[in-house]
């Protein structure tokens, strides 16, 4: 028999990639989902996988409408992506991120204790947890210091899926991600903004791109790579926590080289350096040691940083071509 699935966030970019890669190994994939006005499902229908999921309506807020997916679901696998994934939006919406990202989680985790105790969890957790890095290289003991409102949550998020595992020994394992990208990525990320800018400046749509720190260093890898680790972690015998990471760390300024250099193009002809886009508090640099998931897993990034902004531009050289 195949085994099925329950994935929050399924229409986001984590979700899209999961939902591919598990449909494509066989599974029955739900997709837990909170009804907008707006439609989120664009990601699903560009990989062509829509019609294949079978959606659950509900809101990770709302205990009861968690509870309901699990009982029709009955998953042998619960992956919680679903969350207020944008770190500046979370100083603004402060309560809403808390609520969602933090609390959610154990929405999700009590459910499962309460009803399908066998079923295997795996939380997204961030390296925004790490914030102002206390070790040059983060690892799974690095100590945490979040540095937003969405970093706060989402080490609530990590924290209570240790303490349902080792009080209830429940299979609950969580990844603590480094920023993965994709043609798929929403246009309010750093890189996606890149790639489009750098397409419309490109097609002479738009002449300037505003950013903030553009030195600032992140640890860029692929999403696509990233949600075979998510799976891999599933399918131990003893859940644990993984850092997913490339270890390479590269500044915003060298990724707009990257992408601009794709087109011809100079990217200093075109930046604009707004204060507007400068955060609170700003995390400086972040680098992944995902040592263990190599180790443990057999996971390594198949993506090259150069590769994916590569991907990136030409995806949104279509999309704006389109126009």
């Amino acid at each position: 028999m195949s085994k099925s699935a329950l994935i929050t966030g399924v229409t986001g970019q984590d979700g899209a990639y999961l939902a591919q890669l598990l449909l494509d190994k066989g599974y029955k994939v739900y997709g837990f989902v909170a009804r907008r006005s707006s439609d989120t499902s664009w990601r699903l229908r560009e990989l062509g996988i829509q019609g294949d999921i079978e959606f659950l309506e509900g809101d990770l807020a709302d205990a009861s409408s968690v509870q309901r997916a699990i009982l029709t679901a009955k998953p042998d696998e619960v992956y919680n992506l679903g969350a207020q994934s944008f770190v500046a939006t979370s100083w603004n919406q402060p309560i809403t991120t808390g609520v969602v990202d933090g609390l959610g989680v154990t929405h999700v985790l009590e459910a499962i204790r309460q009803f399908s105790p066998e079923t295997r969890f795996y939380q997204a957790s961030t390296s925004e947890m790490f914030g102002l890095i206390q070790a040059e290289m983060q690892d799974e003991s690095t100590p945490f210091y979040p540095r937003s409102p969405y970093g706060v949550a989402k080490l609530y998020g990590h924290w209570i899926t240790v303490n349902y595992r080792e009080s209830f020994n429940m299979h609950a394992s969580s990844g603590i991600l480094f920023n993965h990208e994709s043609p798929l990525r929403g246009i309010e990320f750093v890189t996606r903004k890149v790639t489009d800018a750098v397409a419309r400046i490109k097609l002479g749509k738009q002449k300037e791109l505003r950013l903030g720190n553009i030195d600032a260093k992140r640890d860029w890898g692929f999403a696509g790579d990233y949600v075979e680790a998510m799976w891999l972690m599933l399918q131990q015998d003893q859940p644990d926590d993984f850092v997913v990471a490339t270890g390479v760390t590269t500044s915003v300024r060298d990724m707009l080289k990257i992408a601009f250099e794709h087109v011809e193009l100079n990217y200093e002809d075109f930046l604009v350096i707004d204060p507007e886009f400068f955060r609170p508090a700003e995390v400086d640099i972040l680098l992944g040691n995902p040592a263990k998931a190599r180790n443990k897993l057999g996971w390594e990034p198949k993506t090259s940083l150069k590769e994916l902004i590569t991907m990136m531009v030409e995806a949104d050289l279509k999309r704006v071509g389109k126009e």
